[in-house]
């Protein structure tokens, strides 16, 4: 896979590419990531990538100029250009699910007050945000979406069947997580996680996400409804009273 990341600020990019998963894949071959300086697209001595809106307001805007001309060197049959924006739909495990199967993504960071709006209507394929809220520009989101997506890779996780497994991938929470020591200050862990039953061990695991989502991300439910399993442990939990401890 190749991801070209277009923005004005290049320098922000190094350190998060040289670390973890995303160092990997590169190392292992997985995916190419390059980091474009819109700059390099623009026009004069000046190197001018935008100007103040039409009609007035504070801010400025980033010219489609330079923007178009980068994706226009960039862009190859089959490429898909996001732009990163809060304007979009929000960023999902689904969405990056969805990116993975791409073999080129186009990342436009935006900045300022946004972009040229010829730039959403006539060069992106899509526009994603990664949640309500603003930032100074589309570098970090840009660093959120190649994290999400790269780790999706084959070769990439050192268990290929670990992304499976986490949050959000099949419409639940993860269940909780243990580790040594089996006693910590008197908080034990849960002794079917040490019986080495490993039918037990899933039910349970499952058992807890469905709790845990329950409990915490309801919403999650309308996307992939209940299993007839999953409603019986929901009435058990439920008479129980499990579901009343949302802190655990």
């Amino acid at each position: 896979m190749r991801i070209d990341v277009v923005t004005l600020f290049p320098g922000m990019f190094p350190g998060v590419l040289d670390e973890s998963m995303l160092r990997v894949a590169r190392e292992r071959g997985a995916a190419e990531i390059r980091v474009v300086d819109l700059r390099d697209y623009t026009e004069g001595r000046h190197r001018v990538a935008d100007d103040y809106p039409f009609g007035g307001g504070g801010g400025m805007v980033l010219k489609p100029e330079p923007l178009f001309t980068a994706v226009e060197a960039l862009r190859e049959p089959g490429s898909h250009v996001v732009l990163l924006c809060p304007q979009g739909p929000t960023f999902t495990q689904s969405t990056a699910e969805r990116l993975a199967g791409a073999g080129h993504l186009v990342l436009l960071c935006g900045h300022y007050e946004g972009v040229d709006e010829r730039v959403r209507t006539q060069l992106v394929d899509e526009e994603v945000s990664i949640g309500d809220y603003v930032l100074t520009g589309g570098e970090l989101p840009a660093m959120v979406v190649l994290d999400a997506v790269i780790r999706l890779l084959p070769g990439v996780l050192g268990n290929p069947s670990g992304a499976a497994r986490e949050s959000f991938a099949a419409g639940r929470l993860d269940y909780p997580q243990y580790t040594r020591p089996a006693d910590f200050r008197g908080w034990r862990v849960p002794e079917v996680l040490l019986s080495g039953d490993h039918g037990r061990i899933a039910e349970w695991r499952r058992r807890e996400a469905l709790r845990r989502t329950v409990a915490r991300r309801p919403d999650l439910l309308r996307a992939v409804p209940m299993t007839c399993e999953e409603r019986e442990w929901m009435d058990e939990m439920t008479r129980s009273g499990e579901l009343t401890r949302t802190g655990d």
